[in-house]
């Protein structure tokens, strides 16, 4: 019953505490399976696997996983998948669940051989449905409380450690994966909106100075200068450049983001270094996408 009790793994527990009178069962304690980091759900399987009577038993546990384990595709046994210095050959390959929040790893494998797929099976299960953290901290130790190293050789041994090894890869690898991939997508989008050029006007060098230096360097999402010159005939040329003395600006960019008012003005005034002594006047309306999607307007 030990052996297909294991499918209603809490079944099998609340039977082995039953029976810890006639059975010399290995004593597991909560302090020594937190210590090995495990998921709740290996921790659950070392507990049934390490309460097993015998060494026998434990094997034909492992042979029970193996058969249950679900096929793997054909077209994932690649030498990609192929866990490396295993005595059998084993595949194992991680997937990514982002329909929750914070997404989880679920794994498939495979072996050619019964008992390390059994150990496969066991690591399918026992890390499928955690996230990549959580999983790398799954510290091996737990095969030998479990008993289930009892049943290895050395060459075996290597080889599960390899495979929880590769799988740990491939869970921070198919994570990072997925990180990178929105991460550029948002800077995909974010530089589509970015303003980089501007229709230059003949005659307006202060216009199409200031308009050059904060695209270059501000890279605001939306820039519009208006040249007021004309409502201030009384300053025009005052500096040298007729028509181009007073303008009015208002931009969007996401360096604003954590300035004061004052503070993004000043910036403005900083980059418009060389240029600002040459006009009279300059009004800044100076927010960040945020602001003018609907936030509070700096």
């Amino acid at each position: 019953m030990g052996v297909r009790g294991f499918t209603n793994s809490r079944t099998f527990l609340r039977k082995s505490y039953s029976s810890a009178s006639t059975c010399s069962h290995r004593m597991v304690t909560s302090s020594a399976l937190n210590a090995e980091n495990l998921t709740p759900e290996l921790e659950m399987m070392t507990a049934a696997f390490a309460r097993m009577p015998d060494e026998k038993l434990r094997y034909k546990q492992l042979m029970f996983l193996a058969q249950k384990l679900a096929p793997m595709p054909d077209n994932l046994k690649i030498d990609a998948n192929k866990v490396p210095g295993c005595l059998s050959t084993v595949h194992v390959h991680a997937t990514l669940d982002d329909s929750v929040e914070p997404p989880v790893v679920n794994y498939t494998g495979d072996s050619d051989g019964i008992l390390t797929k059994g150990l496969v099976a066991l690591l399918v299960r026992g890390l499928s449905g955690n996230t990549a953290e959580v999983i790398d901290k799954v510290t091996p130790d737990f095969v030998n409380t479990a008993g289930i190293s009892a049943s290895l050789t050395p060459g075996r041994n290597n080889g599960f450690l390899n495979m929880l090894a590769t799988m740990k890869k491939q869970a921070n690898e198919v994570t990072a994966g997925a990180t990178t991939t929105a991460t550029n997508e948002e800077e995909e989008i974010s530089s589509a909106s970015i303003v980089t050029s501007f229709d230059e006007q003949e005659g307006r060098p202060m216009y199409n100075a200031m308009m050059s230096t904060l695209i270059n360097f501000l890279k605001p999402t939306s820039i519009n200068l208006v040249d007021n010159s004309h409502q201030h005939a009384g300053h025009a040329g005052s500096k040298g450049y007729d028509g181009e003395s007073h303008f009015e600006l208002e931009i969007v960019a996401e360096c604003f983001d954590g300035l004061a008012l004052v503070k993004r003005h000043q910036l403005i005034y900083t980059i418009l270094g060389e240029i600002m002594p040459k006009i009279h006047a300059l009004q800044i309306k100076a927010n960040t996408p945020e602001e003018v999607a609907g936030k509070v307007e700096a």
